[in-house]
């Protein structure tokens, strides 16, 4: 599984949803398991973003596809970049 780090930010909308319904974090992250892909932890952050969500996806398109998802709904927009743990890197130089 390849690991990946999504930096989001909630629309005016979001927030709106947020507000009303703050179980829908969880919601959204079950709604990712189905897309297949996992939230492996995440945090919510004050600052840019409002949330760091680090999930792991069988590939980059898997992610992808997560990622349109997710940002097509309107509620937030995210930068998604993929990530190696220092161990990895360390293997590959």
């Amino acid at each position: 599984m390849a690991t990946f780090i999504m930096l989001s930010s909630l629309t005016p909308e979001g927030v709106k949803t947020m507000k009303e319904n703050p179980g829908r974090v969880a919601q959204v992250n079950r709604e990712v398991e189905a897309l297949g892909a996992q939230v492996v932890t995440q945090y919510a952050t004050l600052g840019r973003y409002d949330f760091v969500t680090v999930v792991e996806a069988p590939s980059e398109e898997v992610m992808a596809k997560v990622s349109v998802e997710l940002g097509s709904r309107g509620t937030m927009s995210s930068e998604t970049m993929a990530a190696l743990s220092s161990e990895r890197l360390e293997e590959i130089l």
